[in-house]
């Protein structure tokens, strides 16, 4: 065993503590000098191993040729090797404490071969230049509760088919797509899991280089390239992270050397039965620097904005997925993973310490209190959470015969009683329109192709004005008929060809535009102040009514119409004498008002006001309405406007 040099101790130390949040700068490849001499160290954790060496391009792939030597009173391996050049390929060849040889890719490595080759390449990531100066100073002092934040998310793949056949690559996906967001009204792209991964058909949540941006579509730096471009257009990047799990494949982290290093070493914990993976050992040190290591190399070192943690109900349940007997309870009895809990609040905790702004959002699919509370006061620590029950109860009640609806009105209503217990995104994400589940708007109840079209524009508007952030998966902007393909480009013909798909995405557009221009949609998202029912209990016609406030107090009613029969003279309660003009109507063919023009409220009393309105609601349809009061000179649209005027001429004049 070679002695650890003194400058190794800190990092070690913390390392195996668990506590060193910058791992990939002392484990994987890394420039150096030895005895006057320019080349790379290379370093790899490999705990039971009985020998390890490097083998690459660069000694034919000789398991004898570079042997590494173990640190003493360490489980680190290294070995210095002079005259590398960036883009040389290399991997570790570990013989584990089994006795048998396994070729490994290094679980630090910045850069990998194109699939389906597995081995690491020299990369440096540093040297960059950054042009997102603006975009990270302010970024410093976002509010990232109330702000608009309407996601589009992209599996990068399939977004759109190359004519040439050949992958997209970064660059030339962020200068396509930057326009196509800024002209719909997105504020945020978040990115299906982009760190390597061999099997194209786990869409990227399979991976094996952890700390490489799948070499797919280019290089670490056209990577970095990528997300500048996007931070210069004004928009946030998101990135699908995943600490659940990893595959077996068998150049990765699966039995790193001949026995579970990065897994559970217990079988009743170590496998994931349903997705043939292992599950992380959030209990181990070195799987933890490991872990929270790679998400703050994401968000400092590639500017990703925040993550999306998947699969995050499967980390904290011991028996998550398991019948009894196959799952280990607890030093309680309990089936809570302790270790896993004790991981995602240390992560958070890590995250914002350094990054205050970042989003970190839970893929959280149980009733887990306090998902989105800090730390301090017993939380997970996340500042967002998916909204499951919502998304689940909601398309469930699309799909049901209008004349049952009326026998469901709970499945409409319930999110909004526990819409404020957490800071919730409300996701239409891939997983709803893939493996047989139907596209979006073919979930909508009947054959009718146009009242399908009527039903999903209703249930988006409906979407928008519910509290919470937004999240909707590409091509659901055009109501595309086939499900998700992850090999195949959207079908942005449908657009071109057919009035209900181009009718849709102007109805797409409208509406990201509606939320972007009113606050009352995003800037309360999490606070009951910024929601008020009008009318929750007309089951029997399948009708809601509530209010969205900005900090203002500036407010916009909803109304929507789940059935499809037109109400004439419908009448309910307003807070305020004065005019309610509409604003937003989904039943027209891009979300223009069409119906109702201004209304004046009448004296008469209804739903707890002094004051009602009675409107004609169009069938399948959601209605927005902006208030003005008697004595008001503006409404809260053209105070709004006119702020933004003076906001670009303040702007010029700076």
């Amino acid at each position: 065993m070679d002695k650890i040099p003194q400058e190794y101790d800190i990092p070690l130390y913390l390392f195996h503590n668990g506590t060193n949040y910058e791992t990939y700068r002392f484990l994987g490849c890394h420039k150096g000098t030895k005895d006057g001499n320019d080349g790379y160290y290379f370093r790899v954790w490999a705990a039971k191993a009985r020998s390890v060496s490097l083998v690459g391009d660069f000694n034919d792939w000789n398991d004898d040729a570079t042997p590494m030597k173990q640190l003493e009173k360490s489980e680190v391996w290294e070995a210095f090797v002079p005259g590398l050049k960036t883009f040389d390929t290399y991997k570790f060849s570990i013989v584990g404490c089994d006795g048998k040889r396994r070729c490994k890719a290094d679980p630090y490595g910045t850069h990998m071969e194109l699939k389906p080759q597995t081995g690491s390449k020299i990369f440096d990531i540093d040297g960059y230049k950054w042009k997102d100066e603006k975009w990270q100073k302010e970024r410093q002092t976002k509010d990232v509760y109330n702000c608009p934040m309407n996601i589009y998310e992209v599996h990068l793949n399939s977004w759109k088919s190359c004519d040439d056949g050949v992958y997209y690559s970064y660059t030339k996906f962020a200068n396509t797509i930057i326009p196509y967001l800024k002209d719909m009204g997105y504020t945020h792209i978040e990115f299906m899991p982009l760190a390597e991964f061999p099997f194209d058909g786990s869409w990227g949540y399979q991976g094996i280089g952890y700390y490489a941006p799948t070499s797919r579509f280019g290089t670490p730096h056209e990577f970095m390239a990528m997300i500048d471009l996007f931070h210069q257009a004004g928009i946030s990047v998101i990135l699908d992270w995943v600490p659940a799990h990893f595959p077996r494949d068998e150049a990765g982290l699966f039995e790193f050397d001949g026995d579970a290093s990065y897994e559970y070493a217990d079988p009743r914990k170590r496998d994931h039965l349903a997705w043939g993976t292992r599950v992380f050992d959030y209990g181990r040190g070195e799987v933890k620097s490991f872990l929270i290591s790679n998400a703050l190399y994401w968000i400092e070192q590639y500017h990703i904005d925040g993550l999306r943690v998947d699969a995050v109900a499967s980390m904290l349940y011991l028996d998550y997925d398991r019948r009894d007997g196959e799952w280990t309870p607890n030093i309680y009895g309990g089936h809570e993973n302790l270790e896993a809990v004790q991981f995602l609040r240390d992560l958070n905790t890590a995250v914002f310490s350094r990054c205050p702004t970042a989003l970190m959002i839970a893929e959280e699919s149980t009733a887990w209190p306090m998902v989105t509370k800090p730390v301090t006061d017993g939380g997970l620590g996340f500042n967002f959470k998916w909204n499951m029950g919502w998304m689940n109860d909601m398309l469930k009640y699309m799909s049901y015969d209008p004349i049952d609806r009326a026998f469901h009105h709970d499945m409409l209503t319930f999110s909004f009683f526990y819409a404020f217990s957490e800071n919730f995104v409300l996701p239409i994400s891939h997983d709803e329109v893939v493996h047989g589940k139907a596209s979006l708007v073919n979930k909508m109840y009947g054959g009718d192709v146009d009242k399908k079209f009527e039903q999903c524009k209703l249930f988006n508007a409906y979407m928008m004005a519910h509290p919470g952030k937004k999240l909707m998966f590409m091509g659901t902007e055009f109501a595309q008929f086939r499900e998700w393909d992850y090999e195949n480009g959207l079908e942005w013909f449908l657009v071109d060809e057919y009035e209900n798909h181009r009718n849709y995405h102007a109805f797409s557009k409208r509406l990201n535009r509606f939320y972007l221009d009113h606050p009352q949609f995003w800037q309360k998202d999490f606070d009951w102040s910024g929601f008020s029912w009008i009318a929750n209990d007309d089951f029997r016609q399948s009708i809601i009514i509530f209010r969205r406030f900005d900090a203002d107090a500036n407010e916009v009613i909803v109304l929507c119409n789940f059935v499809p029969v037109e109400r004439k003279s419908y009448c309910f309660g307003v807070p305020y004498k004065g005019k309610y003009t509409e604003v937003f109507n989904s039943a027209s063919p891009d979300g223009a008002p069409m119906t109702n023009g201004t209304v004046k409220s009448e004296d008469v009393p209804m739903h707890g006001f002094e004051q009602s309105v009675c409107i004609d609601i169009p069938p399948f349809a959601c209605l927005y309405f902006e208030v003005k009061k008697d004595g008001e000179k503006k409404n809260s649209s053209a105070k709004k406007a006119e702020h933004r005027s003076d906001k670009k001429k303040s702007d010029k004049e700076t």
